[in-house]
């Protein structure tokens, strides 16, 4: 009977391993290739945005065909080219970066196409969530249902579908999490190697990757009661070997930009209401609910709300419960060397953004990807509890079998999360980029129109969606070109306060709003 119930496991797990490799590179070009990916694209090719700014945006008339031609890998852009562009913006490690750099080389720079590498990458963290569970737990069970909750993560399988390095990331926390364990528990040099050498590589693709850096020394310093034991010693060389490695990229930071929009005011209610919703997206996405933008990051006029219009976003309770039972039942039930690395993940890594928007208010602890490695901590939770209550020896008949129902309705609402965003075309995380479709639409009915913009990325992005043959132009301050006649719609699209405001008080035309969700208005010339 064990034999059956644990090749039928096997055989579930298979199912969701399957169906997390499909909806990874389902519709890859469908969906808004957004700004960060933009800034991606750039890069790779080996420009700066400035570089790519002037080139194109300077005060003239360009198509849409030639502003993505640009992007396409040339002879004479080079792998230090790429490097230079990333130095100017060296908050960003360069290892995802270098990797897409060839990528695109090889493959082409389309959106498609360079979101590929991140789903490939992304695989890498089955094996990767199932080695750290060994070496947390040591049960293959535990493993494997966490395997299954990665693979059909809604939160994970929409970043592997990013052209941006947090699949890269996920994937390089995992293993320096096992790699620390695994040298915890072994005590030879060549683990702790092992262990140097993933952490560089998680400080090589993400700098919030000092977060986990912070989260396992406090670990191991708890562990060894905060002595300086053997091992204690082994692992701050192992540490200091991690931060020599990093120390080339380290130099080359000139500073770290913290980027402005998170840092915006928004009431207490709506940072909750995110905090709950993203803590559910690593289980169920609440979007599929809504077919308006689930969060406004520039007003935090945010339309996720609960109501009886909405009755799937109250599955996002039970789940919250179930991760709080979770995080209990692992500290009541396992060692502490067990619970504590679980517990210091998950809070190490979110605390340093979720008490600046508590006590100064903002909206950094409300974007997910920041909080990739407190999801992952709060999987192996959920997945350990799970293990147990599924497992003949530790419940009861039927207390197995309606954890098990739990186990697969938990399982399906991430089945069904990922069904629902893989064919859509946008998604929450494209945050100000989410209506880019239906402007797109409205812009390319017209038969001959301009579409004047003051942000050169979020124009690329929109060019995405555009007819090959429409023309853009991206300025900054008035006045407007001469030849606005010879269009038949002028457009207005993500313009800045500052040029919207200057057209409506000092042009001879008119600013009518056409579509104002997506920030687009027509220009009317006077009569």
């Amino acid at each position: 009977m064990k034999e059956i119930r644990h090749h039928v496991i096997i055989a579930c797990v298979a199912i969701t391993i399957i169906l997390g490799l499909f909806f990874r590179f389902a519709n890859l070009g469908k969906k808004v290739y957004w700004t960060d990916e933009i800034y991606t694209s750039v890069r790779v090719s080996g420009h700066t945005i400035q570089e790519y700014s002037q080139d194109n945006f300077n005060g003239g008339i360009i198509q849409v065909k030639a502003l993505q031609d640009y992007l396409q890998p040339r002879p004479q852009n080079g792998l230090s080219d790429t490097m230079k562009a990333l130095v100017n913006k060296s908050e960003h490690p360069p290892l995802y970066y270098l990797m897409a750099h060839f990528w695109v080389r090889w493959f082409g720079n389309t959106p498609s196409v360079t979101r590929s590498l991140s789903a490939l990458i992304s695989l890498l963290v089955f094996p990767a969530m199932y080695w750290l569970c060994r070496e947390l737990f040591a049960s293959p069970i535990t493993g494997w249902i966490a395997v299954s909750l990665i693979a059909v993560s809604p939160v994970h399988i929409l970043y592997a579908q990013e052209a941006r390095q947090y699949s890269l990331w996920t994937v390089t926390i995992l293993l320096s999490c096992a790699a620390l364990l695994r040298a915890m528990r072994m005590k030879t040099p060549g683990n702790w190697v092992i262990y140097a050498v993933t952490l560089s590589l998680a400080l090589y693709s993400h700098l919030l990757s000092f977060l986990v850096l912070i989260a396992q020394a406090i670990y191991v310093a708890a562990m060894n009661r905060w002595r300086l034991t053997q091992q204690f010693k082994a692992y701050l060389f192992a540490l200091t070997g991690a931060i020599v490695i990093f120390l080339p990229w380290f130099v080359l930071i000139r500073e770290v930009r913290a980027t402005g929009w998170t840092s915006k005011d928004i009431p207490l209610w709506i940072l909750f209401k995110r905090w709950i919703f993203n803590l559910a997206a690593v289980f169920f996405d609440p979007q599929i609910s809504y077919d308006k933008q689930l969060f406004d990051i520039r007003y935090g006029m945010d339309n996720g709300l609960f109501g009886l219009n909405y009755p799937l976003t109250y599955l996002v309770i039970p789940i919250l419960l179930l991760v709080a039972y979770a995080i209990y039942f692992l500290i009541r039930t396992t060692p502490k060397q067990v619970w504590l690395f679980v517990l210091i993940l998950i809070s190490v890594t979110a605390l340093p953004f979720a008490l600046p928007d508590l006590l100064g208010r903002g909206q950094r602890s409300t974007i997910a990807r920041y909080l990739i490695p407190s999801f992952i901590g709060i999987q192996l939770a959920v997945a350990y509890l799970l293990s147990v209550k599924i497992t003949p020896s530790f419940a009861k008949t039927r207390q197995q079998k309606l954890w098990q129902v739990a186990t697969i309705i938990l399982i399906s609402l991430g089945i069904l999360s990922s069904a629902v965003s893989t064919q859509s075309e946008t998604w929450w995380n494209k945050y100000t980029n989410y209506y880019d479709p239906q402007v797109a639409q409205i812009v390319n009915q017209s038969p001959t129109p301009l579409v004047i913009s003051s942000s050169v990325v979020r124009t690329t992005s929109l060019s995405y969606w555009l007819n090959p043959e429409i023309q853009l132009i991206v300025i900054e301050a008035p006045p407007l070109p001469d030849n606005l006649n010879q269009f038949s719609d002028v457009f207005l699209f993500q313009p800045t306060n500052n040029l919207r405001a200057e057209l409506e008080q000092q042009s001879p035309y008119q600013i009518k709003p056409v579509y104002e969700l997506g920030w687009l208005w027509q220009i009317l010339s006077p009569n």
